[in-house]
């Protein structure tokens, strides 16, 4: 099993470049941001779309763009991965997104994980122009565009709702075809079938999602759709040191920590202690 850190790269925690280089050092395979444009003050939806959630932690409206601070990262080290956890698809553009993913996995020597999800924050998306109930939609025809731009020599793209005239769009990605998509999102039957149709793998959250039975269902869907499902990511988010053994036995094959978006003396002594872990098991 392969370890990697998440944290929120705000503007008072650590630095993504020194966090990045303490975290390749103590041998984690991965460093992981996500990201929120912004966070409209109405706070109409609760923290994750949960009815009764607790009051949204102020790292949300403080957070640095997620490839910025992951382009920091990948500068100062070597070997570590450097994954999107998540990026909000649904209300990004996707020709400016694919640009990203591409020029980051480019310069990085081919370190990208894109990880993707649909959003939660309805006003979030509004100010983007993205209606809540087409996200899902909508992030399957973005997807797709992207892929097309990453492995074409002159994209184009037909869907519902999008269309891409026939373009050149440069670098592309160093992964072939193109860095792994990873599905950040409770799989339920539509979830299954967008991870089936365009992703490489799948998030869960190693303290919420049924993960055992998830992984049965979707490896089944994988294999029914002529897919490798013994080649398929599968990344398990917040997990903790006393599931890791549960977690490799249910077919998780990473497991990300949570650290702190604090100062590096509260995070380092933190990623110290998930070494020993690492190193244990």
């Amino acid at each position: 099993m392969d370890f990697g850190v998440f944290m929120f790269p705000t503007d008072t925690a650590i630095r993504p470049d020194h966090l990045a280089r303490e975290v390749e050092d103590r041998g984690f395979e991965s460093l992981w941001f996500p990201e929120h444009s912004h966070i409209p003050t109405s706070r109409k939806t609760p923290w994750g779309g949960q009815k009764d959630a607790p009051p949204l932690p102020e790292q949300y409206w403080r957070t640095a763009d997620q490839f910025a601070s992951l382009a920091y990262a990948g500068a100062v080290t070597t070997d570590l991965k450097l994954g999107t956890g998540i990026t909000l698809v649904a209300q990004r553009d996707p020709i400016w997104a694919a640009k990203e993913v591409a020029s980051l996995d480019h310069l990085s020597g081919g370190r990208v994980i894109f990880g993707i999800g649909y959003g939660w924050n309805k006003e979030e998306m509004a100010q983007h122009g993205t209606p809540y109930a087409d996200r899902r939609e909508l992030l399957r025809e973005k997807m797709l565009m992207m892929k097309a731009l990453w492995t074409e020599e002159e994209a184009s793209f037909e869907g519902q709702s999008l269309s891409l005239e026939p373009s050149w769009a440069w670098p592309k990605p160093i992964q072939d075809p193109h860095p792994p998509i990873l599905m950040g999102a409770a799989a339920g039957p539509r979830t299954l079938a967008d991870i089936v149709e365009f992703c490489d793998g799948w998030i869960p959250l190693a303290t919420r999602h049924d993960i055992t039975g998830d992984i049965v269902r979707l490896k089944t869907a994988l294999t029914d759709a002529g897919r490798d499902a013994e080649a398929f990511d599968v990344t398990a988010y917040a997990a903790k040191p006393d599931l890791i053994e549960s977690l490799e036995t249910a077919g998780v094959n990473r497991a990300v920590f949570t650290l702190p978006p604090a100062g590096p003396e509260v995070v380092l002594p933190r990623l110290d202690d998930l070494a020993e872990v690492i190193s244990d098991t």
